[in-house]
C-alpha cells in the first residue's frame, strides 16, 4: 500500500482516470458527488445506504472496451438501463449520473441521464475496460445454473488452465496456506463452465468440495484485470476470514500499482479499512428520509460505530479508577464532545501500574493511540498526564462544591437542595475521601455512579479551558499523529 500511495502522489501514471460521479434521481440520491481520490476507494455504510448504487453508476459512465478479452467478471451490463430498470414498482425519471474523467491530458465532463422514458448520453461515453464483480461470485458452485450436470462422474476433465507459480503464490498468500497446484478445469459436458481444482499436500478437491472463500479467490485470481481498467467489487470481504481480507486488499494494491487500475470496493469490514489510507475511505451516512452525506477519511472505528450498536473507539485512556474515568469523560463531554465516542476509558488500579503503563506509552509500545492519566495528587511520570488540580478526584470535586454547585447537583439528581447540601457536607467530614461519594449517595437514596456523574458534570462545566486542555490536547495529539 505504501508503494501504491507513493506512486499515486507523484501524479504520474493512471492515464485513464475517473475523477467523480454525481448521482441524482436514482434510489434516493439527490445530487451527491462521490470523489475518487485514491486508486483504491472503499465505500462503507449500512445496508441500503447506496454503496452498490455507486458501483453501478461508475460502471454506467463508460462504454466497456471491446478490445479487451472478457473475463468471467467483465461487465456485461454496459448501460444504466440494465442497472436501474423501470419495474412494476419504480419508474426512473429525471435521473442523471454526471461524471468527470481524464484520458491523458484530456478531461471529459458529461452525464448519462434519463429525463423521461429513455436514457440519454450513451453514445458520448468514453471506452474503458470495466469489470463489475457483484455478489454472484459467492453463489456455491453446486447451485449455479448448469453446474450440477457437469459434475456427474460419467464426464471427464477435458481442459484445464493451471495457475503459474506467480498466481499460485498469490493464491497461497491470500489464503494463508500452501497449495501445490490450482487450476480452472472444465469437463467434456460443457467447456464453458469451469471449476476450480486445488491440490494441497497431495489431496485434490474441486470447487464442489472446497470452501466458499477458496472458490471465490481462485476465480478472482483467474481474471487478468486489463491495464488502466476500472474494477468494481461489491462486498469485497464476503466469505473471507480477517487475515484473508487483509491479504486480498494488499494483493489488490499491488495489482493496482502494476497495472495502474482504479478499484472501487464496498465493505462492512474494519480489516479491509485498516489496510487502506484515510483518503481511500468514504462513509455514506443515510439520514432521515432519503438524504445522504458522504464523509471521507473516516477511521475504521468511526465506521464500525456508525453501523453497530456498540461503540468502536479509536483511543484508549488509562485512568486510575472508575471515579477518574467519569471525571475525564465529563471533561470531554463539556469541553470537547466530539472526542467522547472516540475514546475508551480503562481503569488500571494502583498509581504504580499507571507509571508502568506510562513508560510503555513513552516508548510507543501501544498498538493504538493511548493516553495514560494519573490522579492530580500523584507524582508526574514519563508518558503520563496528571488530572487537573492538586488532589484526588473526590477531593477536587467535593472541594469546589458551593451553593451554586449544590443547586446544580440538586437539579441534576432531582433531590432537594437542603438534602444535597447536608449529605455532601456530612460526607466530607469522613477521614477517607474514597467513602465520600458512597456515603452521600446513600443519604440521598441514589447510586454512587449517579451522584458522582452529576457532580463531575457540574465541576467540568466550571473548569477553566486551560485546565481542560491539559486533558484534551494529549488525546487530540495521539489521534492525529
Amino acid at each position: 500500500m505504501r508503494r501504491l500511495r507513493a506512486k499515486w502522489l507523484t501524479n504520474t501514471g493512471w492515464p485513464k482516470r475517473l475523477d467523480y460521479i454525481e448521482l441524482k434521481g436514482i434510489r434516493g440520491w439527490t445530487g451527491q458527488r462521490f470523489n475518487l481520490d485514491f486508486p483504491i476507494m472503499a465505500i462503507v455504510g449500512e445496508n441500503g445506504s447506496g454503496k452498490s448504487t455507486i458501483l453501478q453508476c461508475a460502471a454506467s459512465v463508460y462504454a466497456t472496451s471491446e478490445q479487451v478479452t472478457r473475463s468471467r467478471y467483465a461487465t456485461k451490463s454496459e448501460y444504466a438501463s440494465d442497472f436501474f430498470p423501470d419495474t412494476a414498482w419504480e419508474k426512473i425519471r429525471n435521473a442523471s449520473i454526471a461524471y468527470s474523467l481524464r484520458e491523458g491530458m484530456d478531461r471529459y465532463t458529461d452525464s448519462v441521464r434519463k429525463p423521461g422514458e429513455r436514457w440519454r448520453g450513451n453514445p458520448e461515453r468514453r471506452s474503458r475496460a470495466v469489470e463489475y464483480i457483484d455478489l454472484s461470485r459467492i453463489v456455491p458452485i453446486s447451485v449455479r445454473r448448469g453446474y450440477a450436470r457437469i459434475a456427474k462422474p460419467q464426464f471427464k476433465e477435458a481442459a484445464s488452465q493451471e495457475f503459474d507459480q506467480y498466481r499460485l503464490g498469490r493464491f497461497s498468500q491470500i489464503m494463508g496456506r500452501q497449495y501445490d497446484l490450482a487450476k480452472m478445469a472444465a469437463t467434456d459436458a460443457d467447456p464453458e463452465r469451469t471449476v476450480s481444482v486445488l491440490t494441497e499436500k497431495d489431496i485434490s478437491y474441486s470447487g464442489f468440495h472446497s470452501g466458499a472463500g477458496e472458490t471465490t479467490i481462485a476465480e478472482f485470481l483467474e481474471a487478468d484485470f486489463p491495464k488502466y481498467g476500472l474494477v468494481l467489487i461489491d462486498e469485497v470481504e464476503t466469505s473471507l476470514h480477517p487475515r484473508a481480507q487483509r491479504r486480498l486488499v494488499r494483493d489488490l494494491a499491488e495489482r493496482c500499482r502494476e497495472r495502474e487500475l482504479q478499484i472501487v470496493i464496498t465493505t462492512h469490514s474494519p480489516y479491509v479499512l485498516d489496510e487502506l489510507p484515510l483518503e481511500a475511505r468514504a462513509y455514506i451516512i443515510k439520514r432521515s428520509g432519503s438524504a445522504r452525506e458522504i464523509v471521507y477519511g473516516v477511521s475504521s472505528e468511526f465506521a464500525m460505530s456508525k453501523m453497530d450498536d456498540v461503540a468502536h473507539t479509536e483511543c484508549d485512556l488509562f485512568v486510575e479508577d472508575e471515579r477518574a474515568a467519569t471525571l475525564v469523560t465529563e471533561i470531554l463531554t463539556y469541553h470537547r464532545p466530539n472526542l467522547v465516542h472516540r475514546c475508551r476509558t480503562v481503569p488500571y488500579g494502583a498509581a504504580s501500574v499507571g507509571r508502568a503503563l506510562g513508560i510503555m506509552n513513552s516508548q510507543n509500545r501501544w498498538p493504538r493511540p493511548t493516553c495514560v492519566f494519573l490522579d492530580a495528587d500523584a507524582e508526574p511520570a514519563a508518558g503520563c498526564t496528571n488530572l487537573p488540580g492538586k488532589g484526588a478526584p473526590e477531593i477536587e470535586v467535593f472541594g469546589k462544591i458551593g451553593q451554586q454547585e449544590v443547586s446544580a447537583v440538586s437539579t441534576r439528581t432531582g433531590r432537594q437542595f437542603s438534602d444535597v447540601a447536608d449529605a455532601l457536607a456530612q460526607a466530607t467530614a469522613l477521614d477517607d475521601h474514597h467513602e465520600w461519594v458512597r456515603y452521600a449517595a446513600s443519604k440521598l437514596l441514589l447510586s454512587s455512579d449517579t451522584l458522582w456523574q452529576a457532580m463531575c458534570a457540574d465541576w467540568a462545566s466550571s473548569l477553566h479551558p486551560e485546565e481542560a486542555n491539559k486533558i484534551i490536547t494529549p488525546i487530540e495529539d495521539v489521534l492525529t499523529a
